[in-house]
């Protein structure tokens, strides 16, 4: 953490859980902001700087899915996902909207505190960066200085995850890596069994790098293993 502390913005209809969440980050010296749905986040959103969001889906007026795609059409903040919903297309769904992590609930403090700082981690761009080193893979350019990849000389949009997760695999390209390397070396020593966030994260990938997602030329699925960058 940096001598600013960060802003983390919780968002959940049920007063109990936004308590439990502030008090566990303000004694670590957050800075937290609260909204009982997806209205009131926007509104304090729109108006102070805020770092992370940590948002429940199911809430009254706007739920967490349509405020994380307004939130994505204007920034890349963080926004972890709380639910109460375990089923692999439900958080699929918070992925598709923009969400970076999710927490099924109920959930205990060393699980909330253990996301909320690999997220923060990976939202620093810095964390991948080496000063004037280039990847390049085909017609594929990373540009650690500048946080930029071109593909076929178009600059993309990519958040930081993204970021980080194209410029592993290119630097490991040949090399079929597995979906716990891929994860503990993007994501964090905390995960290694959340294979659904490579497959939403790999897709969205293939979207923005292949000439045609449905036959990759750079990004292959390594059955039973996990991923492969074309070497």
């Amino acid at each position: 953490m940096t001598s600013k502390s960060p802003t983390v913005l919780v968002v959940d209809d049920e007063k109990p859980l936004r308590d439990f969440v502030r008090r566990n980050l303000e004694v670590r010296h957050f800075r937290v902001e609260t909204a009982s749905n997806g209205l009131e986040a926007l509104a304090i959103f729109n108006t102070q700087p805020v770092d992370l969001v940590i948002m429940d889906i199911m809430m009254p007026h706007l739920d967490g899915l349509e405020t994380t795609r307004r939130i994505r059409q204007t920034s890349l903040v963080p926004i972890i996902i709380l639910t109460a919903l375990g089923e692999e297309a439900d958080k699929v769904r918070a992925f598709d909207m923009g969400a970076d992590d999710y927490l099924t609930k109920p959930f205990g403090t060393g699980e909330l505190l253990g996301r909320v700082k690999a997220v923060l981690r990976r939202a620093r761009w810095t964390e991948t960066a080496t000063v004037n080193e280039r990847v390049v893979r085909g017609d594929i350019i990373a540009d650690l200085e500048r946080h930029e990849i071109t593909v076929r000389g178009k600059l993309l949009s990519l958040t930081p995850t993204e970021f980080n997760l194209l410029v592993y695999m290119m630097q490991n390209a040949g090399k079929a890596l597995s979906h716990r390397s891929i994860l503990q070396n993007v994501w964090g020593p905390e995960y290694g069994e959340e294979a659904e966030y490579l497959r939403v994260y790999m897709g969205k990938l293939r979207q923005k790098i292949e000439e045609d997602p449905l036959k990759p030329a750079y990004l292959f699925t390594e059955r039973g293993i996990g991923y492969r960058f074309k070497g």
